[in-house]
C-alpha cells in the first residue's frame, strides 16, 4: 500500500484554498469539538472540511456556526438511555439511536441550525464506507437534512451498527475505509491543510482482532478493506508526520492521553478531552493563523 501524488494536481483551483480533516473516534472526537469552537470564536476559516465518522458528525456544527453544541448535548444526554449505549443496540442493532440522534436531537432538544448550514459556502463531505465495494466514498453534505442519512452512515460502527442504506447502496463506518483523508485532500488539490487527529502523538493501530470475517462474510471486499485499516491508518500517520516537518501541513493532536471507552459515560472525561481541544487549539492559534495567511508550497 503506498501512496502516489499525481503532478498535475499542484495546478487544481484548490491549491489556495484551506481544507480541514477531522478524524473520528467516537466520543474522542470532542477533541475535535473543542478545536472547532476555537476555530469559531476566533474567526478561523477554511473552504473545505472533510470529516470521518465523529469527525462528521462533530464537523457540521462549524458549518452551522454553533458554538458549544457537540459539547452541550453529550453531557446533557450521555446518561439518557435513548441516546447511545447498550440499551439503543439491544433495542434497535444501533449504539447510536437513530430516532434520538438524528430525529429529536437535532430537530427539537438541541437544534441543529439547518438554514445557517445549508448558506454556508463551507464544502463538506462525509466520508463513507461502501460495504459492497470496500471503498471509501466522500459524499459532500450540501443540504445536511436532506443528506443526514450519510452522516449517520459516516459514523455507524461496525458491529454495534445496522447497515445503512441509502439509493441501494450499504454503507458503514468511514474509519474502516479512509480514517485520516489526507491523501485524498492532496488528491483534490489542497495545499493548506490543517488536520485534527484525536489520538496522542505517539499512538498507533495495530491489526484488528475483531471477527469481520465471520460477520461480514457476504461483503469480502469490505472485511479486506477492514482487515487491512490498520495499515492505511499507520501508513497516513507518517505521511502526516512527513508533511508536518516540512511545514506543509498542521497537524492538531490531544497532547494530554485520556483513556476513553467509545461510549464513554463519564461526563468528567467528556469535559477534559473537550479542554485538552481547545488547550492545543489555543496555543497553536497564532501558527494556525499565519499558515492560513502565509504558506503555500508547490
Amino acid at each position: 500500500m503506498s501512496f502516489q501524488m499525481n503532478s498535475e494536481i499542484s495546478n487544481n483551483n484548490n491549491s489556495g484554498k484551506v481544507a480541514l480533516i477531522l478524524e473520528g473516534g467516537a466520543l474522542r472526537g470532542l477533541y475535535t469539538a473543542g478545536v472547532l469552537d476555537v476555530f469559531m470564536k476566533n474567526g478561523i476559516k477554511v473552504d473545505t472540511i472533510i470529516g470521518v465518522s465523529a469527525g462528521a458528525l462533530f464537523g457540521i456544527n462549524y458549518k452551522s456556526k454553533q458554538i458549544g453544541r457537540a459539547l452541550r448535548y453529550n453531557l446533557k444526554y450521555a446518561h439518557d438511555k435513548r441516546y447511545m449505549g447498550m440499551y439503543s443496540l439491544i433495542t434497535t442493532g444501533d449504539v447510536m439511536n437513530r430516532e434520538f440522534c438524528f430525529d429529536k436531537l437535532v430537530y427539537e432538544l438541541d437544534p441543529l441550525d439547518f438554514e445557517t448550514y445549508d448558506n454556508s459556502n463551507v464544502e463538506f463531505y462525509a466520508v463513507v464506507t461502501n460495504v459492497e465495494s470496500g471503498q471509501a466514498e466522500y459524499i459532500e453534505i450540501k443540504n445536511a437534512e436532506k443528506d443526514m442519512e450519510y452522516l449517520r452512515a459516516s459514523g455507524s460502527m461496525p458491529f454495534v451498527s445496522n447497515l445503512v442504506e441509502i439509493n441501494g447502496n450499504k454503507y458503514l463506518d468511514g474509519a474502516l475505509s479512509d480514517p485520516i483523508p489526507l491523501k485524498k485532500a492532496l488528491d483534490m488539490g489542497y495545499r493548506k491543510i490543517i488536520v485534527v487527529q484525536t489520538r496522542p502523538a505517539d499512538y498507533s493501530k495495530e491489526k484488528p482482532w475483531l471477527p469481520f470475517g465471520l460477520v461480514y462474510k457476504k461483503y469480502p471486499k469490505f472485511v479486506k478493506a477492514a482487515n487491512e485499516a490498520y495499515l492505511k491508518y499507520n501508513e497516513t500517520l507518517n505521511l502526516i508526520n512527513e508533511y508536518e516537518n516540512d511545514g506543509k501541513i498542521i497537524a492538531l493532536r490531544p497532547s494530554k492521553k485520556i483513556n476513553m471507552r467509545r461510549v464513554e459515560k463519564d461526563l468528567n472525561k467528556l469535559q477534559a478531552i473537550y479542554d485538552i481541544g481547545i488547550k492545543d487549539c489555543n496555543e497553536n492559534l497564532e501558527k494556525i493563523k499565519d499558515y492560513i495567511a502565509n504558506t503555500l508550497y508547490e
